[in-house]
């Protein structure tokens, strides 16, 4: 296990300074709420799930319903249901670790899973739950210290909600520069950007999602053959 985790820590890195600042902010936030460390880390053990679990702060605060609660969770992430089809082949044959690597399915764990090549000596679905496990371990992390944190000295959180924007700039850069075939990232720039204008800030992801997974469902055979020809 050591090995392994010496093999992909170099590859989490950038998922590791995202995710422990940003759980230092939600782990202030939730402190400010009079929510303890103990909350904290629950909720990062087993939510998992960044934006979530911010929204679940602030409806928590005003009282609102499970139902509530459940139904806004689920539209916020319905995104990973793309990704959960794109990761079928890829999870095949993990055995009971696939239901923890679906849960642990997050924005960055995903774009590393399909960004990076399993290092070398490393069998695929090792490499799979050896990231997955290290991203989850530096958010519960981050939660925690930010909780204990808030509760000893008081912080100015402006701004800090800014981290995971850049990590994941960071990320789809690393991605243009790894792989030679930039083809769907050029059509999530356009799509996205077209759905941004046409169906506004607040409701643009859904169908951005939807136009690009059937897009590149059509492109499959394409996107194969430059893929090969890497």
């Amino acid at each position: 296990m050591k090995q392994i985790i010496k093999q992909v820590f170099p590859q989490t890195i950038p998922v590791m300074a995202g995710y422990i600042s940003l759980g230092i902010a939600f782990g202030l936030l939730l402190q400010s709420k009079g929510y303890g460390p103990i909350w904290a880390f629950l909720m990062s053990l087993f939510i998992y799930a960044g934006s979530a679990q911010f929204l679940a702060v602030e409806l928590l605060a005003a009282g609102a319903t499970l139902i509530q609660v459940a139904l806004l969770t689920f539209l916020l992430n319905f995104r990973h249901l793309f990704y959960g089809l794109s990761m079928i082949e890829k999870y095949r044959g993990t055995g009971i670790r696939k239901f923890y690597l679906i849960f642990g399915l997050t924005d960055e764990t995903y774009a590393l899973l399909t960004g990076y090549k399993t290092p070398d000596g490393l069998r695929d679905k090792d490499y799979y739950f050896a990231v997955t496990l290290m991203n989850q371990f530096y958010w519960v992390l981050g939660c925690v210290l930010g909780s204990v944190a808030g509760s000893i000295i008081p912080f100015d959180m402006t701004g800090i909600d800014f981290a995971m924007t850049a990590l994941f700039a960071v990320l789809v850069v690393e991605q243009w520069k790894t792989h030679k075939a930039h083809l769907p990232a050029i059509l999530g720039f356009v799509i996205t950007t077209a759905a941004l204008y046409i169906f506004g800030a607040d409701s643009f992801l859904i169908p951005a999602l939807i136009v690009m997974s059937v897009l590149l469902l059509c492109l499959k055979d394409t996107l194969k053959q430059e893929k090969a020809n890497e």
